[in-house]
This record gives C-alpha cells, sequence and structure tokens, in this order.
C-alpha cells in the first residue's frame, strides 16, 4: 500500500513537471514580447541576450499611436466592430439552428444536418474564391458586412450548441406546451436559458476567431483605413522592420480583448466541455 502511494505520489510530480515546461514554452513568447515592447530600440538592438528592461519606457507606444501612416486605433477599432458584429450574428444563428435540429421535426432534418458536418472535411480555402465573388457582387467589398457576415453559420458552431440543446430535457418543452407556449416561447423562455454555457464558448470562438483573421480581411478589405488590427500588424511589420519594439507594442495592443475576455469567460468554458451535460 506504502508502495503504491509513493508511484502516485512520483507519477504526479512527473506529470506537474511536464505541464508546467509546457506552460513555460507556451508562455516565455508573450513575456519577451510585453517586455521587449517597454525596451528602447537601443537596449533591443544589443547584442548580449537579456529578458528585463534595464529602463522601462513607453518610446514604442507613444510612436505606435503618433504615426498617421499606421492607424493602429483605427485598426483596434475595426476590429472591435467586426469581432463583436461577428459574433452577435453567429449567436442568433447557431441558437436558432440548434433549437431546429433537436426540437422541430420535419423531413430530411438528419440528413441535412450529417450533410452540414461531411462539409467540415473540406478545407475553408475552398471558399475564398466563391465567397469573394458573392461579397463583391452585393457590393460589401471593403465594408464591415464582407467581414461580418461570411462564416456566421459555422458548422463547428452549430455542432456544439446542437449537442448541448440535446441534453435539456423534453419534459420541459412538454410541459411548456400543455400551458400553452408555442415554440418560440419555448426557445426564448427555456432552451436559451439553459444553454448559456455553450452560447458563452461560442461567443469566444467567435469573437476570437473574427479577432485573430488574418486572410480574409487582407482580401475583401481595400482601404488601410478599413483594416482590422491583424492585417494592419502586417503592414506596421513591413514598415517597422528595423523597430521590433514597436511591431511587439502593437502585438501586445492586439492580444489584449481576446485576453480580457477569455478571463472572464473561462468558468463558462470549463462548464460546457461536457457537451451532453444539458441539465443536471
Amino acid at each position: 500500500m506504502k508502495t503504491n502511494s509513493i508511484k502516485n505520489k512520483v507519477l504526479i510530480t512527473a506529470c506537474f513537471m511536464i505541464l508546467l515546461a509546457i506552460c513555460i514554452i507556451w508562455i516565455f513568447p508573450m513575456i519577451w514580447a510585453l517586455l521587449t515592447a517597454f525596451q528602447s530600440e537601443n537596449e533591443i538592438q544589443r547584442m548580449d541576450f537579456h529578458i528585463l528592461p534595464v529602463e522601462f519606457t513607453f518610446e514604442n507606444y507613444a510612436k505606435l499611436f503618433h504615426n498617421d501612416s499606421s492607424p493602429v486605433l483605427r485598426w483596434f477599432a475595426n476590429s472591435l466592430v467586426i469581432a463583436l458584429g461577428h459574433m452577435g450574428l453567429v449567436l442568433v444563428i447557431v441558437a436558432l439552428a440548434g433549437y431546429g435540429f433537436t426540437r422541430l421535426h420535419f423531413k430530411g432534418r438528419d440528413g441535412l444536418f450529417l450533410i452540414l458536418m461531411a462539409t467540415m472535411m473540406f478545407p475553408s480555402v475552398m471558399n475564398l474564391i466563391p465567397n469573394f465573388k458573392i461579397v463583391d457582387s452585393f457590393g460589401w467589398t471593403n465594408t464591415y458586412l464582407a467581414v461580418i457576415v461570411p462564416g456566421a453559420a459555422g458548422v463547428t458552431n452549430v455542432f456544439l450548441v446542437r449537442q448541448f440543446m440535446l441534453g435539456i430535457p423534453k419534459d420541459l418543452d412538454e410541459a411548456a406546451y400543455v400551458d400553452g407556449a408555442n415554440h418560440w416561447q419555448v426557445f426564448w423562455n427555456i432552451i436559451l436559458p439553459n444553454s448559456k454555457p455553450v452560447l458563452m464558448v461560442v461567443a469566444l470562438f467567435s469573437f476570437t476567431g473574427a479577432w485573430n483573421d488574418f486572410l480574409w480581411p487582407s482580401i475583401v478589405m481595400r482601404d488601410v483605413d478599413m483594416l482590422p488590427i491583424t492585417p494592419g500588424l502586417q503592414l506596421l511589420q513591413g514598415q517597422y522592420m528595423t523597430y521590433p519594439g514597436i511591431a511587439m507594442a502593437g502585438a501586445i495592443l492586439a492580444i489584449i480583448p481576446t485576453f480580457v475576455l477569455y478571463l472572464f469567460a473561462q468558468k463558462k468554458f470549463m462548464e460546457s466541455m461536457s457537451l451532453g451535460s444539458g441539465i443536471k
């Protein structure tokens, strides 16, 4: 018995050390970028390797915000509008789709869902040209709609919401129907409140996906002032190739919203990992 206890402690210690090493590997580049953003250019260009700044300075951020050729604050505002608009549209679509695939009975429902799942096997780059043709025909190029609407009905999000709603007891629906409720009332008063954990995860995924998207905005946005911050950072990197401190300051600015969002949503994120939980 004592031998098993010692083995368990050794195993737990070994697992902890492995996880600690993985965390250090993941977090070190972020810490290095954060500290580099507060170093002067002369200090960054020094040949000796060091992480902590000798003298903290906000010079990089001052240059970042006071440059007319790189409207970083405008890029940041564009990303907020795009990410929030995309997140709101995604929540509306996937909530209604999840309700339809779990509570509504119509011919071909399950077959339609299987077809949607089959589309996940195709790489997303296959849709770039068709999506651009559609967006261009609508006259949406160089507008917020071009990056908010496409991708709003993501199959993965629909799958997550459907699986979660399947765990909500149908007895609640039947009791509501007996009391005279219709489909909309059941959806709004029963299904939607009980689906908050998975909807929080979908909101997190859709916000971060829209915020970090680089390729699609680079295609449909032609005006520099309309760019979100991720493609804008690429231009910033090209402009300040010899000034890594400014580029690092822009990168740190870009990760703040997603980092804050995850801090507030991590509890709901962990709750929704049991997709079939529903109501316990």
